[in-house]
């Protein structure tokens, strides 16, 4: 058995995909970890922001929410919704927006309003939030799922977040000139997209998972074919996640 748990896996290996000078915007769970953790352990001069208005937050500890009072806490500076948004899609910035999906197609985009039709749904999710701007506005983006048919569909029922829109240059032609989804990080591995027809494709599976699995839990076709092993997280990685990002354990 494995000595580290989905959510570390997850944290670690969205951490690796951030680098020095990126400007992270995260949201709460395990992209708020993933988001700190690259900051602690791969990319310590990566800064963090919050849609609620705290820019570059010490993050001496892990808040609960977006909207807990410690992403305020050793700030670079205090600010709103407004200046969050205006950095999001800042030119001279390279931003990477961190979101979270109940639905994601092959394409990379995103629903978190509907599932079931509109108007007689079978859930009402929480909507949209910030996640439509950032979708737009971003440098690129990076989707946390639960691997599951259900969740990896070849229809969205709602589109709440472009993606890659239909493929190949759409969502240029949309007038989205800029970012796009980077890389999908699930429980089972990593996704990314085809450079030519930005259709989703297995990058990295993790340790003791069958790429067959993964496969069979995605509601599209999906091309394995480059699909690597991923390296497991290094012990000093998950003893800096377990003991400075998140002692107290609210996301792990």
């Amino acid at each position: 058995m494995a000595d580290y748990t989905d959510n570390e896996m997850m944290a670690l290996a969205a951490g690796r995909l951030i680098k020095n000078g990126d400007v992270v915007f995260a949201g709460t769970g395990v992209s708020m970890l993933a988001a700190t953790a690259a900051k602690r352990i791969y990319a310590p001069r990566a800064a963090i922001f919050f849609e609620t208005g705290g820019i570059d937050p010490a993050l001496d500890e892990m808040p609960m929410s977006v909207a807990d009072l410690r992403v305020m806490s050793g700030t670079s500076l205090n600010a709103g919704l407004i200046e969050a948004f205006s950095i999001v899609g800042h030119r001279k910035l390279h931003t990477i927006a961190l979101l979270g999906a109940a639905q994601i197609d092959q394409y990379g985009n995103l629903n978190t309003t509907v599932i079931g039709d509109y108007h007689k749904p079978k859930t009402r999710l929480s909507g949209s939030g910030g996640a439509c701007d950032a979708a737009c506005l971003a440098s690129g983006v990076i989707v946390f799922m639960q691997h599951e048919k259900r969740r990896f569909v070849q229809k969205l029922d709602y589109l709440t977040s472009v993606g890659w829109y239909r493929g190949g240059d759409s969502r240029k032609k949309l007038g989205l000139k800029r970012g796009g989804p980077i890389a999908v990080v699930t429980n089972l591995g990593v996704m990314t997209f085809d450079d030519a027809t930005k259709e989703m494709v297995l990058a990295e599976y993790y340790p003791g998972i069958a790429v067959r699995r993964i496969v069979e839990s995605t509601g599209f076709a999906i091309d394995v074919s480059k699909a690597v092993e991923a390296a497991p997280p290094a012990a000093e990685d998950l003893r800096i996640l377990r003991d400075e990002v998140d002692p107290q354990k609210l996301m792990l």
